[in-house]
């Protein structure tokens, strides 16, 4: 996909915007298996449900004293303490596999919530009382989406992912970084910000959600993670939201560069990077993907066994997606694929093969 391409990306469509509630998809028993066989169901002290007898909540403010879309939940004492001990084994759990010898360090700070997400996610805050530092998990709805996003995340980035799921609530850890959004607000025009390298990177994280079909990376749903390097700052970009895993049937929904919240970084591209050092970019995610894939091909081949079995979206989403990616890539080879996660495979097998034969020369 050219960058040049790109004629819709300052303009709101509704054609080319994703549904703001999808529906979620129930764990499959193969899915089930395929999580206890790698370790990620493992039982919680803590459910979903139990988070939702807050008697109120009141709305959250950011640190300048804006709402958000976030509100804090208050408990009744009783309710309170039965919640802390177990979330903060929760942490446990998730940081340092069940080593309980440091939760007498932590105490639970504030429970959030907020209702524009898809599943309803509870945000947990948990304080260290000897330093005061703090640091945040997630509780969630299980949905097959968001967890078969969360693992070929794991899989095909340069990002690992620590979560859990347990009959029907999935935790997650916290993904540290900027906003997408608020780093444009707040961070793009600073005399330090290497917009090259931001523009580099916008591109490789275009081509990584076009690979694996991650719908819905508008600005505020990837993070930007800044690390110093000798003389300057690297950047990566994270997606920190997975729930339009393969779930609409536009094949635009699934490049970032196509929406409208996202122009100042197609824009970027667009004034820092020639058509060739672009393709280049994109060639580099290819060439790092097949690596993955490579390496870890036996869980992620059972992976999409799986998935192509699944339901995840819709029928006529599905006749929609398999005919607009035949078109872009000028093949029919996606009419024979009957589910997204059949379509996914495909996808996979149409940006990567060429690279894949190169990876095993090596």
């Amino acid at each position: 996909m050219q960058f040049n391409e790109v004629i819709n990306a300052r303009l709101s469509k509704e054609i080319d915007r994703p549904l703001m509630k999808k529906d979620i998809f129930p764990l499959s028993n193969g899915m089930r298996k395929y999580l206890t066989n790698y370790g990620r169901d493992i039982k919680l002290p803590v459910m979903y449900k139990d988070l939702l007898n807050y008697r109120y909540a009141t709305s959250l403010k950011d640190k300048n004293g804006k709402f958000t879309h976030w509100e804090t939940a208050v408990y009744d004492l009783k309710e309170m303490e039965y919640l802390r001990e177990g979330l903060v084994t929760t942490y446990a759990i998730l940081k340092t596999e069940g080593n309980m010898s440091f939760i007498k360090h932590l105490d639970v700070e504030r429970i959030d919530f907020c209702e524009f997400g898809n599943s309803v996610p509870f945000r947990i805050r948990i304080k260290n009382k000897v330093n005061d530092n703090y640091d945040h998990f997630y509780i969630k709805v299980a949905d097959a989406s968001r967890i078969y996003g969360l693992e070929l995340e794991h899989l095909l980035s340069p990002n690992r992912i620590i979560f859990f799921c347990h009959n029907n609530t999935l935790v997650e850890e916290h993904i540290p970084g900027i906003p997408g959004d608020i780093f444009l607000q707040e961070y793009l025009q600073k005399p330090e910000t290497n917009k090259v390298r931001i523009a580099k990177e916008f591109v490789k994280f275009n081509e990584r959600c076009f690979a694996r079909l991650l719908g819905d990376m508008r600005s505020y749903n990837f993070v930007v993670d800044i690390t110093p390097d000798i003389e300057d700052y690297q950047y990566r970009l994270r997606a920190i939201d997975f729930d339009q895993q393969c779930y609409e049937g536009r094949k635009n929904l699934y490049l970032p560069q196509f929406y409208k919240e996202n122009f100042e970084y197609v824009d970027l591209v667009l004034k820092n990077l020639s058509p060739d050092v672009i393709e280049q970019y994109q060639e580099e995610e290819r060439t790092a993907m097949a690596n993955r894939v490579f390496a870890g091909r036996k869980q992620l081949m059972e992976l999409i066994n799986i998935m192509m079995q699944d339901e995840l979206s819709e029928g006529y989403k599905i006749k929609i997606l398999r005919d607009e990616l035949n078109l872009h890539f000028d093949t029919a080879y996606f009419s024979r694929c009957k589910t997204m996660g059949a379509i996914v495979k495909r996808q996979l097998k149409q940006m990567l093969q060429q690279h894949l034969k190169l990876v095993q020369k090596i």
